[in-house]
């Protein structure tokens, strides 16, 4: 075939601009050849180089004792005490789940594994964070269907348990749903494998599935704007295979503990060409590839589709020299596709041949490490002033507060989420503790068996409305609740790992949206102790100029030192005292109560005090042998989290808001009961030990309010509220399930 001319339209084709087009020539002293062209489009494409975000990475704090990898790695690593660590990271997969729900979602979920096993991890449990336009639209109904049977399809047929995740609703995702996948797995400290090319002369190896013309620019597609022509964008969406996978990870694994590999990387994004050119351009080296030794999974492909293929479950591992014979026997065993398909050299070249014939050489590091970094402009927008501006004056206080309740109860964000995650299997391998519909998802790690079992709690959270009122403000409480979720299962959270998504970071208020959010999640995790140890970033999500809400998702992992001693949200035992940590505000701004009941989205979301917050965590980590429940006031406020503590335990409570110190004086009764004020968690415990509990919380600088106790079948909230808790359960379980079935 003969290679089509390099001009002006096929770089504009290739996503690249004059400038950078201008620095390639001046790499490379020649014009490219078309597979070079390639190469260099999909690795200095937004999606892998993060070339509009990196510059602001370094609000982010990424070392503490526990910290065993950092960013910079396929993922991020924590120390979990007796020789253990584990593995985390979260990904997006977003355009391709809009443009193929099913396909999108399950490979999404295929690569999130990937990262994690590449590193010498097993994984063990997942979650996602998912969202959708209205559920009024036919369409959103069938990306929410095909999306959920995607991550079931792949996460169960692989046999990793979906442990938990969040799911919202709002207009601003229905032209760009959101697509957040999460893993975590569990390493022995010493074998950790990364992913280098070290050694000049060791044998480059490819295992797993053939390669195909799916996904070609696929990173690309991710780092545009949808227009009109997403249904013409299918090809460039992946097709997963779970069961070749499970041999994949198999066989990784055993190969690993034979100590027969020196490093691999998961063909993801960018394919064979992303994967070559990282692990030489961390080791310093190069690597030579033989393409048309590259099994074909189709006819009469070419280099530059060998080299940006999609084709899941393949990996590209460097061998010790000597050795690939038996480590090629391990993947023919697990009955998988293996061969030596190059080397590693020391010139610091990628080098790809076609049948001898040399059709790209290009620097590895100038690639994989050095694509064009911008600092692009950003401006607070005008209309910023408008969207925080809100009179209380306004706001009809309601007339029928148990009506509110059930409403709030009932509105898709705050409403369970079972019907969606009863589809997932969250007990496979058996390590779950807490399934999903607490704060957070607990595990047992099993192999820690000998010196007390211990467990990882994990939460995945953000607030897109409060980020979008403020981005700073929003991005500190997307930490903030990930914390505390993490501190109210009875956990110590330890590490934060992202996915960052936004509108087009060329447009100043976007960036704008973007620089803001990274700095207030910097701070928070400075002061809360979490340092952000890897992530992922999805930029241009917006459809004919319209942006999705900025979403910087956080997903946290903490340890429990006992899991037995784990805590869940749902009240346990007629006639504990219930109590209410924190103080309550008049804070309805970016409310649910405000959204839902009064159609506004206005005002500046709650404050935030990250001092105050610790303390808030500490208590709750002190204080877990004395609780019975805890369970965090988010979305609803206190009077939802009350319900949602009397549904999950199938009891009621009496509890009165006339009590000193639960909230600040002359508040409104709808923002006692329904506003959104951080650092509050609804607990309980047993009476009598109640004394020492005030003690603790006296110690710890948090104020604490004894507003009632547990028992009955009704929940009573001052004189403002009485229902069934039956009526409660009734409107928080089947609401979703009959909006998406009864249309």
């Amino acid at each position: 075939m003969k290679e089509p001319e390099i001009n002006e339209s096929l770089i504009k084709e290739h996503g690249l601009t004059a400038g950078e087009y201008a620095k390639i020539l001046e790499i490379l002293g020649r014009v490219p050849t078309f597979t070079e062209l390639g190469i260099f489009s999909v690795m200095w494409s937004e999606h892998c180089s993060y070339k509009s975000s990196r510059i602001h990475f370094r609000n982010f704090p990424t070392s503490a004792p526990w910290v065993v990898q950092g960013p910079g790695e396929n993922a991020g690593v924590i120390d979990i005490g007796g020789g253990l660590c584990a593995v985390f990271k979260m990904e997006s997969h977003n355009h391709p789940s809009f443009i193929e729900p099913y396909q999108g979602a399950a490979t999404g979920v295929g690569g999130i594994l990937r990262d994690i096993f590449t590193m010498g991890a097993r994984p063990v449990a997942s979650l996602n964070s998912l969202r959708f336009g209205q559920l009024e639209d036919p369409l959103q109904r069938r990306l929410l269907s095909g999306v959920v049977s995607g991550i079931a399809g792949y996460g169960n047929c692989i046999g990793v348990p979906t442990v938990g995740g969040e799911v919202y609703f709002h207009p601003c995702y229905g032209g760009n749903i959101l697509v957040n996948v999460f893993n975590l797995g569990i390493v022995k400290k010493e074998k950790i494998f990364k992913g280098y090319a070290s050694g000049a002369g060791n044998p480059v190896i490819y295992v797993g599935s053939k390669t195909g013309r799916d996904g070609i620019h696929g990173v690309t597609m991710a780092s545009e704007e949808f227009t009109d022509d997403a249904e013409q964008k299918k090809p460039n969406v992946q097709v997963g295979d779970p069961f070749t996978e499970k041999l994949l990870l198999e066989a990784c694994l055993e190969a690993m503990g034979k100590d027969l590999i020196v490093g691999i990387q998961d063909m993801g994004g960018a394919g064979l060409t992303s994967s070559s050119s990282e692990m030489a351009g961390r080791a310093g080296t190069g690597i030579e590839l033989y393409i048309e030794k590259v099994p074909p999974r189709e006819k009469d492909m070419i280099p530059y589709e060998f080299m940006l293929s999609e084709s899941q479950e393949r990996m590209l591992i460097v061998a010790q020299k000597g050795k690939e014979e038996e480590l090629l026997g391990i993947f023919r065993k697990w009955d998988l596709e293996a061969v030596v398909v190059g080397k590693v050299m020391d010139d610091g070249f990628l080098t790809v041949k076609w049948n001898g014939n040399t059709v790209a050489r290009i620097p590895a590091a100038k690639i994989s490490s050095e694509a064009p970094l911008y600092d692009r402009p950003y401006e607070r927008p005008a209309w910023q002033d408008g969207l925080q501006s809100l009179d209380l004056n306004s706001v009809p206080l309601p007339g029928d507060y148990n009506k509110v309740l059930l409403e709030l109860l009932s509105s898709p964000n705050i409403a369970s989420k079972e019907m969606i995650w009863r589809e997932y299997d969250h007990m496979v391998r058996t390590n779950t503790v807490v399934l999903p519909g607490s704060d957070a998802a607990v595990i047992r790690v099993k192999e820690s068996g000998a010196d007390g079992t211990r467990g990882l709690a994990m939460t995945v959270d953000c607030s897109s409305r409060y980020c979008y009122l403020d981005p700073y403000l929003g991005g500190m409480h997307a930490v903030a609740e990930a914390a505390r979720n993490i501190a109210c299962s009875g956990a110590k959270p330890l590490a934060v790992t992202d996915n960052l998504n936004f509108g087009n970071p060329e447009k100043p208020e976007v960036m704008w949206q973007f620089v803001n959010a990274v700095k207030g999640i910097g701070e928070a995790c400075r002061a809360l102790q979490t340092p952000v140890i890897g992530g992922n970033v999805s930029f241009y999500n917006e459809t004919k100029g319209q942006a999705i809400y900025p979403t910087p998702t956080i997903g946290m992992v903490g340890i429990l030192e006992n899991v037995e001693k784990h805590l869940t949200q749902g009240f346990k035992l007629e006639g504990d005292a219930v109590v209410v940590l924190g103080l309550t505000r008049e804070e309805l701004g970016g409310s649910e109560y405000l959204a839902v009941i009064h159609g506004m989205e206005k005002g500046v979301p709650p404050s935030l005090d990250l001092e105050a917050e610790s303390r808030l965590h500490a208590l709750l980590l002190e204080a877990a042998p004395l609780l019975h429940s805890a369970h965090d006031c988010s979305e609803g406020g206190l009077a939802a989290a009350l319900a949602e503590s009397s549904i999950s335990g199938n009891m009621g409570a009496d509890v009165s808001l006339d009590v000193k110190g639960l909230s600040a004086p002359g508040i409104r009764k709808d923002a006692l009961l329904f506003g959104e004020s951080a650092g509050r968690v609804v607990a309980s415990l047993s009476e009598k030990d109640l004394p020492a509990f005030r003690l603790l919380c006296e110690k710890r600088g948090v104020p604490v309010s004894h507003i009632g106790k547990t028992g009955g079948k009704d929940l009573r909230i001052g004189t403002e509220i009485k229902l069934p808790v039956s009526r409660l359960a009734q409107a928080h379980k089947n609401s979703l399930k009959d909006r998406v079935e009864s249309r």
